[in-house]
């Protein structure tokens, strides 16, 4: 079975893939257009791990391309497509909104289209817990309202989702909206609160905390999401559904500074600032419908996962 990964050179796309590889033997076709909305460089650092492996094939290309597409259906017939590919970022889509409609809508769409011209047998659609936006009640249900983002990346995410579910009413494509709540664990991006405390603390550097340090985020390990995606390909109930995965554990940004602190064995030099637009003042997923649809279970606790984190984090420092 082939299955296409868009956004595979990325923190989520490339561990993702890894997973998919220790699995089994499924052929997979990576689709990466490595934008420079962080250093590509560490994107093809990212797949070097698998760039020789015979069961990969790696294309630069852009999702958002009709043609482009078009070619890799064509020449590959994925018949599961997990489309990770996205431009991310929350604070980012206040300032450049029109990137990421054209990405995370336009792309999504030109995806759906393929996708339902060549009747693929599953398609994941890889969302945000920023669709919970203002007004949204925590812990987050997938049955609940969802509010209105508090970002245009939030808009985006939950747009794509509307028009993946309308094209499984419509059209009979067979589409799981995932959304992942703040994910994090070795090659995190570099714009991410989670690396830039890191690199603060370990280098003696003013941390920048945004507000008071009292939000609360759901963080969940990077390879806790790999498991629930996977089991989304072929778990029968989840077709039509959007679900969370999370790990129903929210924590305070103030403690996330003290378990890097406690890993690193050094003191941050927190320099307070305004918080910033677009910011949600808490994520927490309800693990509900994951549990019974996915048989989904996060295992790696935060502290664990940080200390792997921050080992990951020093490696990578000396070597470059």
């Amino acid at each position: 079975m082939s299955i296409l990964v868009t956004g595979n050179a990325g923190f989520i796309g490339s561990h993702f893939v890894e997973f998919l590889l220790a699995q089994g033997e499924a052929k997979i076709v990576g689709l990466d257009s490595f934008n420079d909305y962080y250093d590509p460089a560490l994107k093809r650092a990212n797949v070097a791990a698998v760039s020789n492996d015979p069961r990969v094939t790696l294309i630069e290309g852009d999702f958002c391309d009709p043609e482009q597409v078009e070619r890799v259906f064509q020449d590959h017939s994925p018949r599961v497509v997990v489309h990770l590919g996205a431009y991310a970022g929350v604070r980012y889509s206040v300032d450049h909104p029109l990137v990421y409609e054209r990405n995370n809508v336009g792309g999504t769409l030109v995806l759906l289209e393929a996708a339902r011209r060549h009747g693929v047998d599953r398609f994941l659609l890889v969302s945000s817990s920023t669709v919970y936006g203002q007004g949204a009640v925590a812990p987050f249900s997938e049955s609940a309202p969802l509010g209105v983002p508090l970002s245009p990346y939030g808009a985006t995410k939950q747009a794509a989702e509307t028009l993946g579910l309308t094209y499984h009413l419509l059209h009979g494509l067979p589409v799981v909206c995932l959304r992942p709540f703040s994910i994090y664990g070795p090659r995190l991006r570099p714009d991410l609160a989670l690396t830039i405390f890191c690199a603060a603390i370990a280098t003696g550097r003013p941390l920048p905390l945004f507000g008071d340090g009292s939000v609360l985020r759901d963080f969940t390990h990077v390879r806790d999401l790999c498991a629930g995606l996977t089991a989304a390909m072929t778990a029968p109930g989840a077709i039509g559904q959007a679900i969370n995965l999370g790990h129903d554990q929210p924590i305070a940004i103030r403690d996330v500074i003290v378990e890097l602190e406690r890993a690193l064995g050094r003191r941050a030099l927190v320099e307070r600032l305004p918080p910033k637009p677009g910011d949600m003042p808490l994520t927490h997923a309800d693990l509900s419908k994951a549990r019974r649809l996915l048989g989904y279970a996060p295992k790696i606790a935060f502290a664990d996962g940080v200390l792997e984190f921050v080992e990951w984090f020093r490696a990578s420092r000396r070597k470059s």
